[in-house]
This record gives C-alpha cells, sequence and structure tokens, in this order.
C-alpha cells in the first residue's frame, strides 16, 4: 500500500527521500526496509539507500508481470479478517470464515463492496504472471474457432489464446460489474488488435450460460468450480453441459488436481485459502470424476500443464464424439 517500489522505480533513493514520496518518517522506513533487504526484497545500495531488485521490481504497479494486486487482495481486511478472526471456528465446522467474519458470502459480499470487487478483479488479472502461460501452448487450441470464457473476469486467459491463434474469437462471459469496463480496460492497455475478436456477455453460471452455436466452440472455466461446493458444480456444469449439447462444444475446465496424497505447500494453501473464504475446495482427480458422474458430463482428457494446473477436457453426456485435437 505505501508503494515502495513504484516510488524507487527504476532508480535508487536513501531512506529520507523515499519517505517524502509516500508520506512517511524517514526512520520507520529505513527501518521497514532494512528488514525487507534481509528477507532478499528490495536491496540496500549504500548506507541508508535503495534501489529495487528482481523480487521487488515485481511489486511495481507498472511492471508487465505485477504481482502488487494479487499481495494486496490477500492481505486485505476483507481476506486477513476470516484468517485471523474465523479460522478456528472455521475448523471446528461452524461455518465459512470469509461469512462467519462479514456476514455473507464472497461474491454476494464483492458486489455490494466495488472497491474490494475491483482490487479481486486485477489479482485475478495478474494470476498468469505467477502461473505462466502454459495454458496457451500445452493445449491445441487451433482445433476450435471460438472460445466461450465463463467466468473469466476480463478475458485475460483468452486474450492470451487469442494472441498466439489469429483465426480463434473469444467470447467472454462473467459478471455485469466485472465485465462492463473490460473492453476499455484492453484497450487502454494497448490490446486493440484481438480485442476486435473478444465479446463481452454478462452471465451468471449458476444460472445459465451463452449457447455453443457449433462443435468448434469449446467453453473454458479457468479456476472458477474451485470456489464452489459440490452442489454448486453440479449446477453450474449442467448449465454448460446443456448450453454445450446441441452443438456438441467441447468443455475445458481448468483447475489444479490434488494428488491424493502428500500436497506440496503451494496446492495446500490454494485448498486453504478456498476453505476460508469459499464452500469450494482443489479436489483430487477422484473428486472430479465423482462430480461430473453427477453433472451430465464425460471426462475425456486430462492435459498436464507445465505450470501446477491441469486442463480437464469434457463433452455433454450424451456427446460421444472425440474431440479433433488436444495436445499441443
Amino acid at each position: 500500500r505505501l508503494d515502495i517500489a513504484g516510488a524507487l522505480a527504476d532508480g535508487e533513493a536513501s531512506a529520507e527521500t523515499l519517505a517524502e514520496r509516500i508520506g512517511a518518517d524517514a526512520d520507520a522506513l529505513y527501518r521497514l526496509l532494512r528488514m525487507l533487504v534481509a528477507m532478499g526484497v528490495f536491496e540496500e545500495v549504500a548506507s541508508i539507500r535503495f534501489k529495487n531488485n528482481r523480487l521487488s521490481s515485481y511489486l511495481r504497479p507498472d511492471h508487465p508481470h505485477s504481482v502488487r494486486a494479487m499481495v494486496l487482495m490477500h492481505n486485505s481486511p476483507e481476506i486477513s479478517r476470516s484468517w485471523f478472526e474465523q479460522l478456528e471456528q472455521g475448523v471446528r465446522g461452524d461455518g465459512v470464515p470469509f461469512e462467519l467474519a462479514h456476514g455473507q458470502a464472497f461474491y454476494s459480499y464483492m458486489d455490494g463492496n466495488p472497491e474490494f470487487d475491483a482490487l479481486f478483479a486485477q489479482a485475478m488479472d495478474s494470476v498468469e504472471a505467477l502461473a505462466g502461460d502454459s495454458f496457451v501452448t500445452d493445449f491445441d487450441w487451433s482445433c476450435f474457432e471460438r472460445i466461450i470464457d465463463v467466468g473469466g473476469s476480463k478475458g485475460a486467459k483468452s486474450l492470451a489464446i487469442l494472441k498466439r491463434h489469429p483465426h480463434l474469437k473469444a467470447l467472454v462471459a462473467d459478471r455485469e460489474q466485472v465485465i462492463q469496463g473490460a473492453a476499455q480496460f484492453w484497450k487502454e492497455k494497448g490490446e486493440g488488435a484481438a480485442l476486435q475478436r473478444m465479446s463481452f456477455e454478462a452471465c451468471d453460471l449458476l444460472q445459465s450460460v451463452p449457447k455453443a452455436r457449433s462443435d468448434k466452440d469449446i467453453y473454458l472455466l479457468s479456476a472458477v468450480l474451485h470456489g464452489f461446493d459440490d452442489k454448486a458444480c453440479i449446477t453450474a456444469l449442467h448449465h454448460v453441459a446443456e448450453a454445450a449439447a446441441e452443438s456438441d462444444a467441447a468443455i475445458a475446465v481448468m483447475e489444479m488436481v490434488m494428488p491424493d496424497k502428500r500436497a506440496d505447500m503451494g496446492l495446500a494453501s490454494f485448498d486453504m485459502q478456498m476453505f476460508v473464504n469459499t464452500r469450494g475446495r482443489e479436489r483430487t482427480l477422484a473428486e472430479w470424476r465423482r462430480l461430473f458422474d453427477q453433472s451430465a458430463v464425460v471426462l475425456q482428457e486430462v492435459v498436464g500443464l507445465q505450470t501446477f494446473g491441469k486442463i480437464l477436457v469434457l463433452r455433454a453426456a450424451h456427446c460421444t464424439s472425440s474431440l479433433p485435437c488436444s495436445r499441443a
């Protein structure tokens, strides 16, 4: 929130100069920076004089792979209260910590709190900086003509795919308040060319989704279902299957797949974020299969990605045709 990395930019400055730039006490800022340097964040180039290093640069708002919004979101009062005040009650089975702390569900809270909603959207836009773009290269999107990106926020993942495949188009469908400024957002980012192949539509995944037009359409649900409990997942998948069935469109569910045992720190941490903030969870492949069996969809392929996620390729249950292609 102080934006020290942004204030330093490409230069270097004394703690006193930095304090003037960001409106802080020089001695307090120096002590903070001294600790951060010891942790590997920022570099002390001379006594009480600092500059960005490789790690702190990712906290700059203008860095192409900035994770600033993600850090701010996970350390916001909204998220922190859930951990600090209600984690024990959640573990004891008294409810979702976020709901206990705020009196309403995560997405309902965002609907009524535009500032946090905007921060969450910015954090989701920066996911690629953390996870990489192997979802673009490890799956063969060239077999399709249109992506229907459901729950895709402003459509960052679709945009990345469209840049690699000039023939593709994308329809991004999400909550009204999320997508209403999406086109302008990308225009200001200089994405005019790819934006010409993107369209946006408001939808509620738990009510209905845009209908596919042909078997060259593919639905993309990226890190959406892990925020839902099993009942909501089944409802959402039913809606997608219904919208895809007539045209025999494919469905790509991009999620983490938990191992049956000995999950690493990253996967376990993601799962605990789901526990604290939502009624969702990260699931094992067996758990995903059980959901699919109840959701009118058939799992056709599991495509591993170089990062920690996988693409689970589905078809509506009555559609038994195989994919035209899937692997890159």
